[in-house]
């Protein structure tokens, strides 16, 4: 008797990722196609995206050059692809925005900029995926990228902590609301994790910072991998009685 598929299998299911063109979303992405999905990748630079596309082997996948903060384009543009690839079965909002500010210096512009992208591109991405004529009939599933900082306080970050609080009590509420149509919804709060985004943050700390940061996981900063790893079991079709979950994966740090 032949082995059965693995859980992990997506079996050429369609999943959009964005944020694929570097950190989070491109381990994402690779991790999502070695398991047997189809990607499309979005992100604002088309060589970026290209550049990670040719990472993810043989089988098909797109391109989608997008500027996530433009939230009026969003739903045109997943039907456009919908049209050309036939219905999708996952999300994952892995894009992101931060800005290291105190308190004096948080101006709503600053605030609005990390909102735009952190959470509400992330529900116009889902509002646009969700859509019957978009979506597989029998389901999907959506994953979104919080942050521990969405459950601690951190100085400098309070825009960051804000907008990724509200990611997961969004995905909560999606959770519940999309169950009936066989659709689940989680998220994943990461922690320190060394991507391009997170050095450029570090880089505006002083070096004793750093180490206090780095010494509050026990296990030590993460690697992208190690997000990819947990976003596909969470978004993959054999997960299928998980949602509303925020997922921490960080090294211990919100254990302590």
């Amino acid at each position: 008797m032949a082995e059965p598929a693995s859980f992990l299998d997506f079996d050429g299911r369609w999943v959009v990722v964005t944020g694929a063109s570097s950190g989070l979303g491109q381990a994402i992405a690779i991790e999502l196609a070695a398991h047997g999905a189809r990607v499309v990748l979005v992100g604002r630079d088309h060589n970026r995206l290209a550049a990670t596309a040719a990472r993810l082997g043989a089988a098909e996948h797109r391109l989608l050059v997008l500027d996530l903060a433009a939230h009026e384009a969003i739903a045109a543009e997943i039907g456009r692809v919908r049209q050309d690839i036939g219905p999708i079965y996952g999300l994952c909002h892995a894009a992101g925005n931060v800005e290291t500010r105190p308190l004096q210096a948080n101006k709503v512009e600053v605030v609005q900029a990390q909102l735009d992208v952190n959470l509400l591109a992330g529900l116009e991405l889902a509002r646009a995926v969700c859509r019957r004529d978009v979506m597989t009939p029998d389901g999907g599933s959506l994953l979104f990228i919080s942050s521990v900082y969405g459950r601690v306080g951190m100085p400098g970050q309070i825009g960051y902590c804000a907008t990724k609080g509200a990611v997961a009590a969004a995905v909560r509420a999606m959770a519940i609301e999309l169950a009936r149509r066989n659709i689940r919804v989680n998220c994943i709060s990461p922690g320190l994790v060394l991507t391009e985004m997170s050095e450029r943050a570090l880089r505006l700390l002083s070096a004793e910072h750093v180490e206090r940061i780095k010494a509050a996981h026990p296990l030590g900063p993460g690697e992208p991998q190690d997000v990819a790893r947990a976003a596909v079991f969470l978004l993959a079709p054999g997960t299928r009685w998980i949602t509303g979950v925020d997922f921490a994966v960080d090294g211990g740090f919100t254990a302590q």
